[in-house]
């Protein structure tokens, strides 16, 4: 869209000013609520794509000061999940399919990359932690609770990293993750799509047990080629 602009990265917010000087409060700062509120309201579908943000509506659900908004909307900016147009105001980002597809190649380079390099480091305590994530998925599959599901479904991707110190790789690949975010909770809409992504889970975590590191790549690019399929079948 002509005309608008996308702000450098903001500064961290400063602490409140009556956090005791001794020990850091453990309260968030009110430009922080306000992030993680419209963060998730975003991330969630509350606020759907091209949504005008109502600064002084907001203001007022909070109690908080135009500049926490203000600062909070900057941030979101940086993080391209909302837009500043001049004169015009502020919207959620709209989902342009050409950025989900390049988000997804940068995912899915990661996450093979990931995968591939887990699989020969994994310990009986990660294999079984990844066995209780997917009982947990095969249940919130059967009660239809997607929301639920979508839930573990990130916290087992989260579990095939954490035997690796990777963090800039994980960095990026959140980064990736928070703009595909709003497009796999449409993912798992479809009837029958929770059952074919627990089915893909069970065979990656079989996969990544097994130590074999290209059966662990395959794997993966399996699961991820498979959302890409069902993106290019809604969005077509």
């Amino acid at each position: 869209m002509a005309g608008q602009t996308r702000p450098t990265a903001p500064r961290a917010a400063e602490a409140e000013p009556d956090a005791p000087a001794r020990e850091p409060s453990p309260r968030l700062s009110k430009a922080e609520q306000v992030y993680r509120e419209l963060r998730d309201r975003i991330l969630g579908g509350d606020m759907a794509p091209g949504t005008s943000i109502d600064k002084l509506a907001l203001c007022e659900k909070l109690g908080v000061s135009r500049f926490p908004v203000q600062a909070a909307i900057h941030r979101l900016a940086y993080e391209r999940l909302v837009t500043i147009a001049p004169q015009h105001g502020s919207f959620v980002a709209r989902m342009s399919p050409a950025a989900i597809r390049e988000y997804q190649m940068i995912r899915r380079a990661l996450e093979c990359e990931i995968a591939e390099m887990a699989a020969p480091r994994l310990t009986q305590d990660d294999r079984e932690a990844m066995a209780e994530n997917l009982r947990l998925q095969r249940e919130a599959a059967q009660k239809g609770d997607v929301s639920a599901f979508y839930a573990l479904d990130v916290a087992f991707h989260h579990l095939i990293a954490r035997p690796l110190a990777l963090a800039h790789a994980i960095d990026a690949l959140e980064a990736a993750r928070t703009h595909l975010e709003r497009m796999r909770r449409l993912l798992l809409s479809p009837q029958g799509r929770t059952a074919q992504a627990l089915a893909e889970h069970a065979a990656l975590a079989q996969a990544l047990a097994s130590g074999d590191a290209t059966l662990a790549r395959q794997a993966m690019r399996a699961h991820l080629d498979s959302a890409a399929t069902v993106f290019e079948q809604i969005f077509r």
